[in-house]
């Protein structure tokens, strides 16, 4: 016998499959839509269902664009320098950089990281179209801007490899202290990299 209504059950599954929400969560959601007018869920489902056939992959710098555009506006407007490129792991992660309203230049998305315990390879990221934009584009700095993890830091390094006698600058994201934490509870690759990008007062 079930304890809820089948469309309710369907409903908390199919939340639970989301990265991140677990059986609580997904229950909590699907309370709450049943609980609101049906308008909150008809939003939800009608947002849902355009999401594919609204959005899809740039051919030149694979971040999300909407299916209407040929590239990303981040790449054709005319006042973004194609000359700098800030590689980066996921297409979200254009959306931190382009907050700080510091950086000018283009992007490109690699769709991840490699990974030999997740089974990614260099040869399934976005590596050999980075290659052909730096050729083709006459780009001039590539700053790495992927995660301080092991697989950040190791990708970074095969791009850099990759690069090779091409006349380009490879610059990578600094590293250090975030503002407001005292050094006692700062972790040791943190304070290293802090102490290497050390700058004169």
């Amino acid at each position: 016998m079930n304890l809820l209504p089948a469309a309710l059950e369907n409903l908390i599954q199919a939340l639970g499959n989301l990265p991140g929400v677990g059986s609580r969560t997904a229950e909590r959601y699907a309370y709450y839509l049943v609980r609101r007018e049906p308008a909150k869920a008809l939003q939800l489902a009608e947002a849902l269902s355009d999401l594919h056939s609204g959005v899809k992959t740039c051919p030149k710098t694979f971040a999300l664009i909407s299916a209407d555009e040929e590239v990303s506006p981040l790449y054709s407007d005319p006042k973004r320098n194609k000359k700098i490129i800030a590689v980066v792991a996921e297409p979200l992660d254009i959306v931190a950089l382009e907050k700080t309203g510091s950086f000018h230049g283009t992007y490109h998305v690699l769709g991840g990281l490699v990974s030999p315990i997740d089974n990614v390879t260099p040869e399934q990221l976005h590596i050999t179209e980075l290659m052909e934009r730096v050729d083709t584009d006459g780009v001039e700095e590539i700053i790495l801007a992927t995660n301080a993890s092991v697989e950040g830091e190791s990708t970074a390094l095969y791009i850099q490899q990759q690069v090779g006698d091409r006349s380009v600058t490879v610059t990578r994201l600094a590293r250090g202290l975030p503002i407001g934490i005292d050094l006692e509870y700062a972790d040791q690759i943190t304070l290293s990299r802090a102490l290497e990008g050390r700058q004169q007062f």
